[in-house]
């Protein structure tokens, strides 16, 4: 790889690290495997840098293999998610225990979404992406992922203890 590209995919990395993880994180349910999959995305997007840095939507582009290692693990072996309360590393917050509760509540659920409807929902929600924008990242077309969405937060909304999520937030 040419220097300048070198460079560029460095400062992409720095840049765009914490937000790659936390995805990974939300589309994982495990702090260890969030990080596996954004350096096996980043690893893919670094092997065809020149090529992804041309694109019009480089974050897209590499969100886009985010999801795509994320499905592949499903598809070479069958993994079992387990959702942690330890979130990856970002500012520290002074939760209540109704807060933490909600959380863990609405991690668990979203463990118990298909992954596509879980990609979705994380990406549109969580990462306040466009629809037209996750369509792009996973391939689809807007309609899919409308009701992708829909169903997802479906499902949501029938967790028994999410009630005061509702009121606030995507539920």
């Amino acid at each position: 790889m040419r220097s300048e590209d070198e460079a560029h995919f460095q400062e992409f990395v720095r840049a765009r690290w914490p937000r790659l993880v936390r995805t990974a994180y939300l589309l994982t349910g495990d702090v260890h495997d969030a990080e596996d999959l954004a350096q096996m995305a980043l690893a893919k997007a670094y092997r065809s840098w020149p090529r992804v840095r041309r694109s019009d939507n480089v974050d897209a582009y590499v969100r886009r293999m985010l999801v795509s290692c994320n499905s592949d693990r499903f598809r070479k072996r069958r993994v079992r998610e387990r959702l942690t309360d330890i979130p990856p590393d970002g500012p520290a917050r002074q939760d209540t225990e109704s807060r933490t509760e909600e959380r863990q509540l609405l991690m668990a659920a979203l463990a118990e979404l298909p992954p596509r409807q879980r990609a979705v929902v994380v990406l549109r929600y969580w990462d306040d992406y466009s629809e037209g924008e996750v369509a792009e990242i996973l391939g689809c077309s807007p309609g899919t992922v409308k009701s992708q969405a829909a169903k997802g937060l479906a499902r949501l909304r029938t967790v028994p203890g999410l009630a005061a999520a509702r009121g606030g937030g995507v539920l």
